[in-house]
């Protein structure tokens, strides 16, 4: 197993691309925390499917856009699991618009939660990893946060942002055997994306070359190969999982 004996956390894991790479570190054999903003039935089923796989599954409610929230949980976390060995800054939101008709308050929105998380995050495990040290950050970025796209400017700065971060990380922690990595996904099936018009959904299609949308699991495997010892050799990087749409 991959993941033997390692302890991951992952923010916004109750659905979606975060509940994926749940189900795949587990499988590696990863005891699991994550969190979420509210405990419903999607936070109580991954316990339950964590557990089932033999491991140690613990949701939180826990907002990761706010500092004090974020270093109260890394606290928890210790407290729950003994050491916090992978780190997944997951958690997201869309407020999409053109910028002419993008109001101040969807602008704050979502710098908040897709940047300002990471850094909450990222200052709250640091400590912990540096002690021990050794730990892998994975940052979910996107390919938008690469080559920027029209109706997404707060999204797109937002993910941007993201991957100058990572890279500052990586020369920051690397000294203490701490690699941090980005993953920018493209167009990927999930509950988002299965809301788009379908011939929106068709001309996003059309425009990659395996001419089909990714998977979360395509998004997971990736995630894997960083936070395993695979990738002991591999920090700052950004890699895209898009099939092929921004070369």
């Amino acid at each position: 197993m991959l993941l033997k004996d390692k302890t991951a956390l992952i923010t916004g894991a109750a659905r979606g691309i975060g509940r994926a790479i749940a189900l795949r570190f587990a499988a590696e054999g990863a005891d699991f925390a994550f969190t979420d903003l509210n405990r419903d039935e999607n936070m109580e089923s991954l316990e339950q499917e964590i557990t089932a796989m033999g491991r140690k599954g613990k949701g939180y409610i826990s907002d990761a856009s706010d500092f004090q929230s974020s270093e109260d949980l890394l606290g928890q976390v210790e407290q729950d699991f003994g050491h916090v060995d992978i780190l997944v800054n997951n958690a997201g939101i869309t407020r999409d618009n053109i910028l002419l008709r993008m109001t101040e308050a969807d602008w704050d929105l979502v710098i908040k939660v897709n940047l300002k998380s990471v850094f909450n995050m990222t200052k709250a495990v640091q400590k912990y990893m540096i002690k021990q040290r050794c730990g892998s950050i994975i940052n979910m970025s996107s390919v938008v946060g690469v080559s920027g796209n029209a109706g997404q400017s707060n999204y797109s700065a937002s993910k941007a942002g993201l991957i100058g971060f990572t890279k500052s990380m990586a020369k920051e922690l690397g000294s203490r055997n701490i690699r941090c990595n980005a993953i920018a996904p493209g167009f990927i099936e999930t509950e988002m994306t299965a809301r788009l018009p379908q011939d929106v959904r068709e001309a996003w299609i059309n425009e990659i070359p395996l001419k089909r949308g990714g998977l979360p699991e395509d998004v997971a495997n990736i995630a894997l190969f960083l936070a395993s010892d695979l990738s002991e050799y591999v920090t700052g990087q950004v890699i895209q999982v898009c099939g092929g749409m921004n070369i």
